[in-house]
């Protein structure tokens, strides 16, 4: 059995290893980063897949101020080698993350960013009893340390610093950037895209591209940025992404690691609906790839919960599938309903293009870990699609429904289903029509779309979502001699059925909704839906039929009766 202590959320590798903390050994990247010579490396992973405590751990290797800290290295993968135990705490290491950086305007970036480097400074204050450096450089180091710089010291303020390392130790500078992107998605987001993205391409151009006292550089972060946003001229700069095979089962864990893992802690019993709940993800050609976070949480609480999900806002990805077109939409109620996608993938994530680009916004979701790779297609570029998990399709049900209950209590409209309330469903769904309809579907009129039936499905499985697990809900199968809309089979025997059906009034017929929604009863009736029901040993009186009658904003739900003309 294993006694190691989980820790959640620890991402400092001294303090995980020194504790005898839950670990599983990652160290093998050193080597292999190290050994690839790359320049500068931008790796790309979903948040919460240890890039943080990847990177604390090249800190502690490489760094010449943990030299005396070998100990940690000991019994792990990379001190199997006499070489690289010479190698540890022989460089000089600056290290910054951009993970705090979020700001709502320019200026707080700005200030954000000058608190950032002075902290990188306060680090390296022994330099400032160096003989090496000039009295001015001295004095400009100050100004740094208390923040008083101009913005063109701010931008070349990684370069000078490596400069100051260089000569102190004779030794190149390695610097370790995580979370480079979380800036431009809060510029994205706060509107000062294009201000954010002039600091940054010359923040990066003078720490990265001409910068002669760098040995080399390591950047992690979520999405890859498009080069020509932040990246110009950086022609050294390999690029790690997700689909791309390089370092592949260093972030995040593989299926070997966590069914070794649930051994050792007496949860062996537990593989396949562990596989379910957090497996799913793909980096290069592994396929099994399980999100660390979650699984963490997992061995200490021993309980199936969505902890990946619910450890940060979706506000990116909420704001952006409920203002997309339609085809995002329809897109993602297949997705919802275990389906696949095959869609164009543009690696290079184009922030001020997510609004305008349907492939930026599956481009973001795939990078971000919401969807996983089914297959690639023949056509370059385009790759067949799915949800991750369970764990992403919880989340994201949860999202659509959040949209919902935004524009109303959508219980009521259970409560008046449930009780075959007619008057109160009517009500219900006509006020939320207005509130809710333009807004959800990206700002058209649901009746001047292609397929508008289609938009008041989805908003009608919406507001019964939550019924899953008291009902079975079945959409779009077969049953008599047709396909119902929407079946609600209840869990538990001797409960109420339900069949819905919904009909559009075409802006081209001269029908009243009236005689729209009579037409969807007697297509429930005439068509034998309830029979899959009756199948079962269902009464008739026990099922009911709404036929819902739609145009525009306005609806009517009538009521029928399955026996009789």
């Amino acid at each position: 059995m294993d006694t190691r202590v989980v820790s959640i959320g620890s991402q400092d590798f001294e303090r995980l290893i020194s504790r005898n903390n839950f670990y599983i050994d990652k160290t093998h990247f050193i080597k292999e980063w190290w050994e690839s010579d790359d320049d500068i490396t931008l790796i790309t992973r979903p948040r919460r897949f240890g890039k943080t405590l990847l990177m604390s751990m090249v800190e502690k290797f490489f760094s010449v101020d943990c030299r005396e800290k070998a100990s940690l290295f000991e019994g792990l993968n990379i001190f199997r080698e006499e070489a690289y135990r010479e190698l540890q705490g022989t460089y000089p290491v600056i290290f910054l993350s951009f993970a705090s950086v979020k700001a709502g305007n320019f200026d707080g970036f700005y200030k954000q960013i000058k608190g950032l480097i002075a902290n990188v400074y306060q680090r390296h204050f022994y330099l400032m009893d160096s003989a090496l450096l000039k009295e001015w450089e001295k004095e400009s180091f100050l100004d740094i340390c208390k923040r008083k710089e101009d913005e063109t010291d701010v931008m070349k303020s990684l370069y000078d610093l490596s400069d100051y390392l260089y000569r102190f130790h004779g030794k190149k500078p390695i610097i370790l950037l995580d979370e480079y992107d979380t800036p431009m998605q809060e510029a994205y987001l706060s509107g000062y895209w294009d201000e954010m993205t002039v600091f940054i391409r010359n923040f990066f151009n003078a720490a990265f591209k001409n910068n002669p006292f760098l040995e080399r550089a390591l950047l992690t972060g979520i999405t890859r940025v498009s080069k020509e946003s932040v990246f110009s001229d950086l022609n050294n700069l390999k690029v790690v992404t997700t689909t791309t095979e390089k370092y592949e089962d260093s972030f995040g864990f593989t299926e070997e690691e966590v069914f070794h893992a649930l051994e050792e802690r007496g949860l062996g019993d537990q593989k396949e609906a562990v596989k379910q709940w957090y497996d799913g993800f793909t980096f290069g050609r592994l396929r099994d790839i399980y999100n660390p976070w979650s699984i963490t949480n997992f061995l200490d609480e021993k309980r199936f919960l969505p902890y990946w999900a619910n450890t940060s806002s979706h506000g990116l990805v909420s704001r952006l599938l409920q203002t997309a077109d339609k085809s995002v939409k329809e897109n993602l109620e297949i997705l919802l309903h275990g389906g696949s996608i095959a869609v164009l993938i543009e690696e290079q994530i184009v922030f001020n293009q997510l609004d305008t680009d349907v492939n930026a916004v599956w481009s973001l979701l795939l990078a971000s870990g919401y969807l996983k790779v089914e297959s690639a297609g023949v056509e370059e570029g385009i790759y067949t699609l799915s949800l991750t998990n369970q764990e992403i399709f919880l989340m994201l049900k949860g999202t659509v429904r959040d949209w919902f209950h935004s524009s109303g209590n959508y219980g009521e409209f259970l409560r008046a289903l449930l009780a075959c309330d007619i008057k109160a469903m009517n009500a219900y769904l006509n006020r939320l029509l207005v509130q809710v309809a333009s807004f959800f579907d990206g700002g058209s009129h649901p009746s001047s779309v292609t397929e508008p039936e289609r938009f008041y499905h989805g908003l009608v499985l919406g507001l019964i979502a939550e019924l899953e697990g008291e009902y079975h809900v079945r959409s779009n199968r077969e049953s008599g001699f047709g396909r119902y809309d929407v079946m609600l089979e209840p869990a538990v025997s001797g409960g109420t059925a339900f069949i819905l059906e919904f009909k559009v009034i075409d802006p081209g017929e001269e029908k009243s909704l009236e005689e729209t929604a009579d037409a969807g009863l007697k297509q429930i009736k005439e068509k034998k839906y309830a029979e899959e029901l009756i199948a079962r040993g269902f009464r008739s009186e026990n099922i009911r039929s709404y036929a819902f009658a739609f145009e525009g904003k306005r609806v009517l739900v009538k009521e029928g009766v399955l026996t009789g003309k």
